[in-house]
């Protein structure tokens, strides 16, 4: 899945990118929330540059995972993409000063992977820092949404006891809510 995403061009990234920005926008669950948990994403994930700029536009509080003491996730409000900083990895967030703040079921989490499944299960690059993040807040937290290509999803994601599962999922094509429903 990996290398089919390295495989795409940047054009072809760059549109798809642009079609999830404008199918989440035009979604209720989206314009209900005033804060959206954005991340930036790597060079071989579905650009969400575009996520960014109609999150803004729309007056949304944009928060930022940032990696934490011990590998975990916290999140930390920055409405500006060329204030976020490198971290490990070179993924970019919210910078040291910023403080962090608890997520709540007001807000909407956007969630990267490798892959998907239409029953809400999501692989991520192994870290396992999502899930974690998503078990510490626990059933009163966002909703969360995974964010990919079209061609992402797949009919089963292994999961193990530990993953948390989506509420929905985002492609250039769909949005698909789990169960037929936001979670």
């Amino acid at each position: 899945m990996a290398a089919r995403r390295r495989q795409l061009g940047r054009d072809q990234a760059q549109a798809a990118g642009q079609q999830v920005a404008e199918r989440l926008a035009g979604a209720p669950e989206f314009r209900a929330r005033a804060r959206v948990v954005l991340y930036a994403a790597l060079p071989d994930e579905l650009p969400t540059r575009p996520l960014y700029e109609i999150a803004r536009a729309c007056g949304k509080v944009l928060l930022w995972p940032r990696t934490a003491a011990g590998g975990r996730l916290e999140f930390a409000p920055c409405q500006r993409w060329e204030d976020l900083v490198p971290e490990r990895y070179g993924v970019l967030a919210p910078p040291p000063a910023q403080e962090s703040v608890a997520l709540g079921p007001e807000d909407l989490l956007l969630v990267p992977g490798v892959a998907f499944d239409l029953q809400g299960g999501r692989l991520g690059r192994g870290g396992g820092h999502f899930d974690r993040a998503l078990g510490e807040i626990g059933e009163g937290g966002p909703l969360s949404v995974g964010v990919g290509f079209e061609f992402q999803l797949v009919d089963e994601v292994p999961r193990e006891i530990h993953d948390r599962a989506v509420g929905a999922v985002v492609t250039e094509r769909r949005l698909h809510r789990v169960g037929g429903r936001v979670r």
